[in-house]
């Protein structure tokens, strides 16, 4: 099984909490290092300031007498400085001046380790490894006297109350980056929470979203400007599935409707059938006319199942040129019969051709023109229209007659549907023409339209 995904929740909250230590950890390096920094600069201070003093002092030795003063002015100027190891000797390593603790490693002390300006070193020294760190720096100072022309003096400074400062700084600061970064993703929790509330709001609301209650829209206005979008996809899905559901009711009672015509018509002339003995001129009849209730079942089902195929994409039609003005001609000798009964006059006009399955672009013309056939009245016309442009080819079917009310327009493609319901007999299809035609269209690619005209209806086929 999968893990399931971590929440929204969760995962705003870490990043908000990460960040915040992010930011906090940064601040708090950032502080204790120029703490530290200061730290080294007031040592440098002092220590530097004892060089200059210890170099003046060197200056004016002159004699052998002021070389024996020195260590008494040395450690005059240390009077007061506590911590403060200084050390004065020759560059054969005899000591001229040192005090108590001024115990200084012998790198430092290298004469080719001696820099200008001097490097800092850090140390530890004592009765016991670690005691006691110290900072010092050491330089190359003249003195005044020709037998020594130049003496090593090293400084160093007990750096024990800044280091306890520091661990104890870095240890406060720590236990409140700790303490900050918890703090930070409570309340970033609690305001994630806050910000996906209407989220909660739109799952509770579709929640209550049923079969029998598709009417629930959500209320964009009421949502952040950022879930805007997203509700106004969920109510064009819910307005989609409300209308899908509404053609589904309406189809389901139509087929019922349809389907119950000629089996009622099958039962009831078979009951008639075997209330009595009758010759087999009489069954012969009967068996005829349940022969013609059984072909348009077969239709129906057969135009279902072609409906059923075109919704889930498994029409694949055939590419060929397909010559539509010659469809047209062969389709009116077809009806030519039916025509001449009704007075009707049947015109082209144009010419195109198209690349697609001929025997469903003649089917979906055929039932333009049947349809268009059926509902002319007696003496008017049925005109076949074919103009080719750089956009495709449009092929439309007018008839005359009366026109089809405006709320009728946009449904008289929907299964089943009619105008006009009156007008349904046995002698006419079961109100999937238009629908198969539609279909067809679509898997090619086109489109069909109606329109009313003025004195008629206009079908207009749109092929790329």
């Amino acid at each position: 099984m999968s893990r399931r995904s971590e929440s929204i929740t969760f995962r705003l909250t870490l990043l908000f909490a990460a960040v915040s230590t992010a930011v906090l950890l940064t601040l708090g390096l950032l502080i204790g290092n120029t703490v530290e920094q200061h730290f080294v600069e007031q040592d440098m201070e002092v220590m530097t300031g004892k060089l200059q003093l210890a170099g003046r002092l060197l200056e004016k030795v002159r004699t052998p007498a002021d070389l024996d003063s020195l260590p008494a002015q040395l450690d005059d100027s240390l009077v007061g400085h506590h911590g403060l190891a200084l050390l004065v000797r020759a560059l054969d390593e005899r000591t001229i001046f040192a005090t108590s603790d001024a115990w200084f490693p012998p790198a430092l002390l290298e004469r080719g380790a001696i820099r200008n300006p001097p490097r800092v070193r850090v140390w530890r020294q004592g009765g016991q490894q670690g005691t006691q760190p110290r900072r010092g720096i050491a330089a190359l100072l003249p003195t005044g006297t020709p037998d020594l022309p130049s003496l090593v003096v090293a400084v160093s400074v007990d750096i024990t109350h800044h280091e306890h400062f520091m661990t104890s700084f870095k240890r406060t600061l720590w236990l409140f980056v700790a303490v900050a970064a918890a703090l930070a993703g409570l309340l970033g929790w609690a305001a994630v929470r806050r910000g996906l509330a209407p989220l909660q709001a739109i799952r509770q609301g579709a929640a209550g979203v049923t079969a029998s209650r598709l009417d629930y829209r959500l209320a964009v206005d009421s949502v952040p400007v950022e879930l805007a979008e997203l509700a106004e996809t969920l109510n064009a899905m819910l307005a989609r599935l409300e209308d899908s559901f509404r053609r589904l009711k309406d189809f389901s009672s139509d087929l019922a409707h349809e389907l119950r015509t000629p089996i009622s018509n099958l039962m009831t002339e078979t009951q008639v059938a075997l209330t009595k003995a009758r010759s087999a001129e009489e069954y012969r009849d009967v068996l005829a006319s349940n022969a013609e209730e059984y072909e348009r079942l077969a239709r129906m089902i057969s135009d279902m199942l072609f409906l059923a195929q075109a919704d889930n994409g498994l029409i694949l039609p055939n590419c060929e040129p397909v010559d539509l003005a010659a469809e047209a001609r062969e389709l009116f000798d077809f009806f030519d019969a039916l025509a001449e009964d009704n007075a009707l006059q049947l015109s082209l006009t144009g010419n195109g051709q198209v690349s697609g399955d001929k025997l469903m672009l003649r089917r979906a013309l055929a039932n333009l023109i049947s349809n268009a056939i059926r509902h002319t009245p007696t003496g008017g016309s049925v005109r076949v229209c074919i103009e080719t442009g750089s956009g495709g080819t449009t092929l439309a079917v007018e008839n005359s007659g009366d026109p089809i009310p405006q709320e009728h327009l946009p449904r008289i493609f929907d299964r089943f549907y009619r105008a006009d319901p009156s007008r349904h007999g046995g002698g006419e299809g079961a109100g999937l023409g238009l629908t198969i035609t539609r279909s067809i269209l679509h898997a090619h690619g086109g489109e069909i339209s109606a329109r009313s005209l003025k004195d008629g209806v206009r079908f207009e086929m749109r092929m790329p």
